[in-house]
């Protein structure tokens, strides 16, 4: 990973990648992507349900804690009619650090042999296009305060040694931010291949994506994260999950994407979907399509209430601890599913 990408190579990349990108999906069950050529969602107006079932093996444990994420309700995504159905004891707690809302369930011995939990709501999402994408403005960058918290490395996302190389030959001489982010979205659009084949993939470890250049759009996200962080421009990262193109079915797994800080706004990118949508290659540089609900931001949380283990690497399934031990993530059975509410897709 050391050449330098110039600006006048972007969009190359879309037709080398068309051969490759129908395999992303295969396997996915009940989930229908996007087809290739559709045009981006505008809106999607639907009701989510997410389902969890957390076991308790150990039936001599005195005490179960569970987080449970919660979508983000914004501008860009109304959320109404939030439920959170569960025979133990919940309470929704805003967290200070990125602001994320979580469901905290807690319960006490006697314990059942499983919990289970329902978080049931009505999104209306909108497509993300900054401003800024249509004219880029000149504005002064920040450095630190409130954008401390995306300037600095993460555990699986550090910015010194490889990343700082790789970063330093991406350097465009006299690019804004806004081209030096572009080259870096071009980069790893090219060097990277959607596969989740093998071991190591999957927990956002940038040099992983690094040194293998393969993953999943937590791979993908976090060496751009890494890259424009190096490179002094603030960048964070956003999990949730994808819609399909269907009025409703079941969905595999989550989806995330990345923002940078430029020219006074949140920029948004999303380069898995870049990958397997070559067509959009240019559409995923500063905008999302309305195919998507927001969960979480940010990476190693400490979570309100204080959770016993370790910061949590993202959240978007449930974490779990009985009696202060963490239950591994595979012992917990998820579902989620959506429905369209009505046909607003734009």
């Amino acid at each position: 990973m050391s050449r330098t990408l110039s600006l006048r190579r972007i969009g190359l990349l879309v037709a080398a990648l068309a051969v490759s990108a129908s395999a992303a999906f295969a396997g996915e069950g009940a989930y229908t992507p996007q087809p290739a050529g559709a045009p981006p969602s505008q809106l999607r107006e639907f009701r989510f349900t997410y389902h969890a079932e957390i076991p308790v093996k150990n039936r001599s444990a005195h005490k179960v804690e569970a987080w449970v994420p919660l979508p983000r309700d914004d501008s860009l995504q109304q959320v109404s009619d939030l439920k959170t159905d569960t025979p133990a004891h919940v309470r929704i707690v805003e967290q200070s650090k990125f602001h994320n809302r979580l469901a905290y369930i807690d319960a006490e011995a006697p314990l059942a042999a499983s919990i289970p939990v329902t978080v049931s709501f009505v999104v209306t999402r909108h497509e993300e296009a900054p401003s800024m994408i249509i004219a880029a403005r000149s504005l002064p960058e920040p450095t630190d305060g409130a954008f401390a918290d995306f300037l600095g490395p993460d555990r699986m996302v550090p910015l010194g040694g490889r990343i700082a190389a790789v970063s330093t030959n991406l350097e465009e001489a006299g690019a804004t931010p806004l081209e030096q982010a572009r080259v870096i979205y071009q980069y790893v659009t090219e060097v990277m291949k959607y596969d989740k084949s093998g071991q190591g993939w999957g927990r956002g470890d940038a040099i992983y994506a690094c040194d293998v250049r393969r993953g999943n759009c937590t791979d993908f996200h976090s060496l751009f994260i890494a890259l424009a962080r190096a490179r002094g421009i603030p960048a964070r990262f956003t999990i949730g999950f994808p819609l399909g193109n269907a009025k409703s079915g079941t969905i595999p797994g989550y989806h995330c994407w990345a923002e940078f800080y430029s020219g006074g706004e949140w920029v948004p990118i999303d380069a898995s979907e870049a990958w397997k949508h070559p067509e959009r290659h240019d559409y995923y540089f500063g905008r999302l399509d309305a195919d998507r609900v927001a969960f979480t931001m940010g990476r190693d949380l400490v979570l309100d209430p204080h959770q016993d283990g370790e910061p949590v690497n993202f959240l978007v399934y449930p974490y779990v601890e009985v009696d202060g031990a963490a239950l591994p993530q595979g012992e917990i059975e998820t579902k989620f599913g959506y429905e369209d509410i009505r046909d607003v897709r734009k």
